[in-house]
């Protein structure tokens, strides 16, 4: 992959979109967004990674699988032919909200208010960091200027549903970037789409960022900073009490209530019943996504997503891992969509939504400090000149960019420190040295299972490409999903005890899940890779050249077709 990478390489020239000149201010109904020329729906495209594009035009991520092979290809820097950044999108481009499985109209329209001056934004210079504190933490002087702020930014919805600085105005900008509102500039009926890539870390730093200083001006505090949900910390993995006051504009009735405090978040869905289990199992998974089963930059921060790309070509182990479990842990199965943190179009109508997004920024700037031998940054120009529009707490339309986002110390903004129990979590090596032949004989070769749909536990063997502890990625290529389900699956290697609540085993490898969304054919695509290196440590392979993979399904295993599987020599770490 060498090779291809420096023989297909090209100078980016990023793509500027001008400003229109004009000074003036307009807040259109969102109603009345709707672009005559745009024809489809909006809807959640999450994972829609077709081998063409709407326009007929071979994916250029295909071609290169089949040059350099599935991994090689992931993990290239940029697309070799005509790359460039994702662009701002353009605001008076919109349509309805519907989704896709039933063509039901959803409750929201999703499309922002107009304005015909967008201005580039320039980071203010901030003379003292504000600090985010742990909201199990917080004092109550802290949670009354919160609850008021909120309040504020609540009563805006009344008194000018325009304003995009307003709760539900706010809450849509989540359901814009991720629903379909948003076509790529150029690129008619192929969605934006800020999850399941490279994009997400800064796209929701960006958005909590706005989202913060919105409420610092509404009570006139620059000094405000939003709250973390600390579900990495015993002490916080269990929905903080300040956002279960049903008396408190922090509260949402739309919550999964058998999960309300004081039950204890299950980070790995893991089925276990025992809080001590669930812990144990919790820090076992931020270990693991953390560090033990990332073995490139794009493993962690998801894989490259550019111009003309269609959406989601993967997402990260962070994303797919505690992200997501957060997500449906809070989002109500009462609900037909699970609104409001069970689905993307909802989630930010759940002020805990924010907490627990701020929580996600900080794994991204903790990820960044951890000395492993995986680079932290990406250099490629197209990620870091991808932009995205958000409206500042002084209603401006400001276009921002990745680059910008890269320290959190640089937008002003620091985290209270607090213990990170999973940081040296390693799970116990096993005392002897694991026998192949010990494992039940259910195990069968890959050749005879895949493809295969996930409706029950399978064994299969994995042939190593070179004997015993060698540095080794496991992939499981070519998942396919319902994305209208909640889908969750774990991996094992080599595990003779089968005990299917338990996490805190050398033998864990990782995870996959999804949240509910929409896409244009109801169909998920994606690929992942799992580091081995440190596993085998773990469970001593020894001479072996060959390992069980044991794969359990969690949730919806019906509904998951897995393409194949295999073990490569670990591939390039950079991006």
């Amino acid at each position: 992959m060498a090779s291809l990478q420096s023989s297909c390489k090209v100078l980016n020239t990023p793509r500027h979109h001008t400003s229109p000149s004009s000074k003036s201010f307009t807040a259109k109904p969102s109603h009345l967004l709707t672009h005559p020329n745009r024809t489809h729906r909006l809807q959640v495209s999450c994972n829609n990674n077709e081998k063409q594009t709407p326009e007929g035009k071979l994916d250029r991520r295909n071609m290169l699988l089949g040059l350099g092979g599935l991994y090689g290809a992931s993990s290239l820097a940029s697309n070799p032919a005509n790359s460039a950044p994702i662009a701002a999108p353009e605001f008076d481009k919109c349509s309805e909200a519907r989704d896709v499985a039933t063509g039901d109209l959803l409750d929201v329209n999703c499309c922002p208010p107009y304005s015909d001056t967008i201005i580039d934004y320039k980071l203010p210079r901030f003379n003292k960091l504000r600090v985010r504190p742990a909201a199990h933490k917080v004092t109550k002087e802290y949670l009354a200027k919160f609850e008021e702020a909120i309040r504020r930014m609540k009563a805006l919805d009344k008194s000018d549903p325009t304003d995009p600085r307003g709760f539900m105005q706010q809450a849509n900008i989540h359901c814009a970037y991720c629903n379909g509102a948003h076509d790529q500039v150029g690129h008619a009926n192929l969605d934006i789409q800020v999850h399941n890539s490279w994009l997400f870390f800064p796209f929701h730093r960006w958005y909590l960022y706005f989202y913060e200083r919105i409420l610092g001006e509404l009570i006139d505090d620059p000094t405000f900073v939003l709250p973390f949900w600390n579900w990495d910390n015993p002490k916080g993995m269990q929905m903080p009490k300040i956002f279960d006051n049903t008396n408190s504009p922090l509260y949402n009735t739309n919550r999964n209530q058998a999960n309300r405090p004081p039950a204890i978040i299950d980070l790995g869905f893991s089925g276990a019943t025992d809080d001590l289990q669930k812990v144990v199992n919790n820090l076992t998974v931020m270990y693991s996504e953390m560090v033990r089963s990332v073995n490139s930059t794009l493993d962690f921060m998801g894989q490259p997503y550019l111009d003309g790309d269609s959406p989601s070509p993967g997402m990260g182990s962070s994303e797919r891992g505690s992200h997501i479990a957060a997500h449906v842990f809070v989002g109500d199965p009462r609900n037909k969509y699970s609104e409001d943190m069970g689905n993307f179009y909802s989630a930010g109508r759940d002020t805990i939504f924010y907490s627990h997004h701020a929580n996600v920024d900080r794994m991204w700037s903790i990820w960044k400090t951890l000395k492993t031998d995986v680079p932290k940054e990406i250099n490629n120009p197209d990620y870091l000149n991808a932009s995205f529009l958000f409206y500042d707490e002084k209603k401006q339309l400001v276009r921002v960019k990745v680059a910008d986002s890269l320290d959190h110390r640089k937008m002003g903004y620091e985290f209270e420190k607090v213990d990170i129990p999973w940081l040296n979590y390693k799970p116990s090596k096993k005392a002897a040295k694991t026998k192949i032949r010990k494992i039940p004989s259910d195990a069968k070769k890959a050749e005879e299972l895949f493809p295969l749909t996930l409706n029950n536990v399978v064994r299969v063997l994995v042939n190593k490409s070179a004997k015993g502890k060698a540095d080794e990625v496991l992939v499981l290529e070519n998942i396919e999903t319902d994305t209208t389900k909640f889908i969750k699956f774990d991996v094992f290697l080599n595990d003779e005890d089968d005990k299917a609540d338990e996490l805190d085993r050398a033998e864990y490898a990782g995870t996959f899940a999804q949240v509910p969304h929409k896409t244009k054919d109801k169909k998920g695509r994606s690929t992942i890779n799992l580091k081995l290196t440190d596993l085998y440590e773990d469970i001593d392979v020894a001479d072996d050249d060959t390992v069980v993979v044991t794969i359990i399904p969690r949730s919806n295993g019906g509904d998951v077709t897995i393409g194949g599987i295999k073990i490569i020599p670990s591939p390039t770490k950079s991006a």
